[in-house]
């Protein structure tokens, strides 16, 4: 099989959108949607109004007519909610999340790879977090739906993925384990989807897609080649300076003056090692530059994964406002990119670009009152009475507490599902009055960007992106 020479990366919640995405694959290159939240992103895009009518459109090619009319007539509002009104919240997953949940949740990975893929020959990626369990049984059978290309899967050992991708064809019912914290040795839980039992019969089989996993170490690798339940088709070999969440250094964790991780030569994953598994791989983390992509060819990479250039390209769903400043910080050299090793309540360290007017600085996030209403970065635990809850680090201080959290687990805690939402123009309006504020993550390299900055340009395309990088990939092909 002939892979892309350039992935370009799944994003946030809603920044690697379908327009981004469509537009990369338009010009041969896999364009990939972020799976993130996509539930409570297609809630809200119908509560706006969908101005254009692209979510109605794909609304209509789904093959169970009355699921995308229930979707439909509980959150589409006809020219949109006003400003002063908030969301209509969706409910948050659980190990038995309702019907209704599901069916939005299959719906919207439809809608987005469907429209991704509207319209040419193109592949389409579709990228989701394993650390963000419950949402993904629903998630991954949507995607396929609509003909998904890759899946691609980081942010944990994606171990079950492969096999669930095998079933999906034939629309098996599937199980996933999911993680429960406190929970005894002999504990097993697990999450069900039967696609006939939440969607109905579909009568044809589904294409199986290239399945990706995200890793930065040999170990990982190695581990899910050989004990995956179906095939594992490469790697994206990600470094800890790209964006989003990064896997801890290995080892003692050491911070260096301004807070961040420390990752050293334990952290270097060996490509003779990987090379050995005889799979393709791509090579992630300040790889928007010609002479880095060149260098990713030399040490055997079948490609590259780009993220950062994408992220504030014309077609990426962050907020228009919001790459204006960044572009701008760009342009004078004042961008920063801080390794927060304590924002993301996943306990992974996250890359932050600070902001004045974001949850970055310290100012604007001490205004937020703590709550916790998409709930997708919560955990499941089990309780003293033996039933199972769920808790989060960013929730309010004394729920954590009560639900046997500890202190320190709370401390420095950003909410990311309201904020990466906010990335995008779907900042919720608190019953507080409190308004969402966004926090945007980058990767650490931006100086790439300046060269479509010149002459006060303050934005450019995906395209341009692309046509910037093209020559390395010939150039590669022709050494080959």
């Amino acid at each position: 099989m002939n892979h892309p020479k350039l992935i370009q990366g799944g994003m946030g919640a809603g920044v690697s959108n379908w327009f981004l995405a469509k537009a990369v694959s338009k010009m041969g290159q896999l364009g990939v949607v972020s799976g993130t939240a996509l539930d409570s992103v297609l809630a809200r895009r119908l509560q706006l109004g969908d101005p254009e009518g692209h979510l109605r459109r794909a609304l209509d090619h789904f093959p169970i007519r009355e699921i995308a009319q229930r979707v439909y007539d509980t959150y589409f509002i006809p020219n949109g909610k006003a400003d002063h009104e908030s969301f209509k919240r969706i409910p948050m997953y659980s190990l038995t999340p309702s019907r209704q949940l599901q069916e939005l949740t299959v719906l919207a990975n439809f809608v987005e790879v469907f429209l991704s893929k509207e319209g040419h020959d193109g592949i389409v990626g579709i990228n989701y977090l394993e650390k963000i369990q419950m949402p993904n049984l629903a998630s991954i059978y949507g995607a396929m739906l609509a003909g998904v290309d890759y899946v691609l899967m980081g942010a944990g050992i994606p171990r079950e993925i492969p096999g669930i991708l095998d079933q999906y064809v034939n629309h098996e019912e599937v199980e996933l384990r999911v993680s429960v914290n406190d929970a005894d040795k002999d504990d097993q839980y697990k999450m069900l989807f039967n696609p006939a039992q939440i969607i109905g019969k579909i009568p044809y089989a589904l294409k199986r897609p290239q399945f990706l996993a995200i890793i930065s170490s040999n170990t990982l690798a190695i581990s899910l080649k050989r004990k995956s339940t179906g095939q594992v088709n490469g790697f994206v070999i990600e470094g800890p300076t790209a964006g989003g969440h990064n896997a801890p250094p290995r080892g003692a964790l050491q911070l260096n003056a301004l807070g961040e991780p420390i990752w050293g030569e334990k952290d270097i994953v060996d490509l003779e090692k990987i090379k050995e598994l005889e799979l393709p791989f791509w090579l992630a983390g300040s790889f928007g530059d010609p002479k880095r992509i060149e260098q990713a060819f030399e040490q055997g990479a079948d490609g590259v994964q780009i993220g950062t250039p994408f992220a504030f390209c014309e077609e990426s769903g962050l907020d228009d406002e919001i790459k204006s400043k960044v572009l701008k910080k760009i342009l004078t050299n004042e961008a920063r990119v801080l390794s927060d090793a304590k924002a993301s309540p996943t306990g992974f360290p996250f890359k932050v670009l600070q902001l004045e007017d974001s949850i970055s600085n310290p100012s604007v996030y001490e205004k937020r009152t703590r709550i916790c209403d998409l709930g997708y970065l919560r955990t499941a635990f089990k309780n003293e009475n033996g039933r199972v809850e769920y808790r989060c680090p960013s929730e309010p201080v004394k729920n954590f507490l009560r639900k046997s959290g500890k202190l320190e687990e709370t401390e420095g805690r950003k909410c990311l599902c309201n904020s990466l939402l906010a990335n995008i123009g779907l900042a919720q309006l608190q019953r507080s009055g409190y308004l969402e504020k966004p926090l945007v993550t980058s990767g650490q390299e931006l100086n790439f960007l300046t060269r479509f900055l010149q002459n006060g340009k303050l934005s450019y395309t995906a395209a341009d992106v692309i046509q910037a990088l093209i020559p390395q990939f010939e150039l590669a092909e022709a050494c080959v």
